[in-house]
């Protein structure tokens, strides 16, 4: 399993989440240790194929680091304002670019015919699909999680992720639970516990089988509450390695 040059059998890649300033945003995040960026357009403001085309490009240019495209519905917690098919074209249209993103993220809530446009767009292009879902209220219970990973495979997730909100140190628990079974039975999963009570999920769920972790680039701003910074988050992971 890869994104990009990226080799995630050998470890957890630390993913740093861009969400402004881009191309300064990036080198910083480069600087910092990030193995992958994760490029939020939602989030960027960016609606324009040219000007997302321009930004990714320069990113690549500048940093040589794999890039992963999401471009995050409100039902999700993203900050898309258009419309849903303006959302997934411009997703397709990236994900066929000579020089695009290396992967892309779409959230198994979106309509069907939707998911599967852009899915089969990146699998066209060699590109990685993550299929994820975020619930960021509470923690499913360990069936419903199980369900939902493996709901994303079907759905045709090279990765699945699930991110949720845990309201006690069970529900992390849970969690872990939920990514240590889906693992052994062969998936590919990326698991987070949000919040100040699964903080330490970020750095702990590798070690369960998650095969991405989160990390902020600036520590006033994240893209989901709970994150370490990027550097933060490669020192512990080292120490603990």
């Amino acid at each position: 399993m890869h994104i990009g040059s990226f080799d995630l059998e050998k470890k957890a890649a630390i993913v740093a989440v861009i969400l402004e300033n881009s191309p300064g945003t990036s080198r910083k995040a480069a600087e910092m240790g990030a193995d992958i960026l994760e490029i939020r357009l939602d989030l960027l403001g960016i609606r324009d194929l040219e000007i997302a085309a321009g930004t990714i490009e320069k990113i690549k240019s500048e940093t040589r680091l794999p890039l992963i495209l999401t471009n995050r519905s409100s039902i999700e917690g993203g900050k898309w304002e258009g419309d849903e098919a303006g959302r997934i074209r411009l997703l397709t249209n990236l994900l066929s670019l000579e020089n695009g993103p290396e992967a892309v993220d779409i959230e198994l809530s979106a309509g069907k015919e939707e998911r599967n446009r852009v899915i089969k767009t990146a699998k066209a292009c060699g590109k990685t699909v993550i299929v994820s879902s975020h619930d960021f209220s509470k923690t499913p219970t360990f069936q419903e999680m199980k369900t939902i990973f493996e709901e994303a495979f079907l759905a045709g997730a090279d990765i699945a992720k699930l991110a949720v909100m845990p309201h006690s140190m069970r529900d992390v628990l849970e969690l872990l639970r939920a990514t240590l079974d889906a693992t052994e039975t062969g998936g590919a999963v990326c698991a987070i516990a949000m919040g100040k009570l699964g903080k330490h999920t970020r750095v702990i769920a590798p070690f369960y089988g998650s095969v991405l972790t989160y990390a902020a680039v600036e520590g006033t701003f994240s893209a989901a509450p709970g994150q370490f910074q990027v550097d933060e988050m490669k020192k512990i992971m080292e120490l603990l390695e």
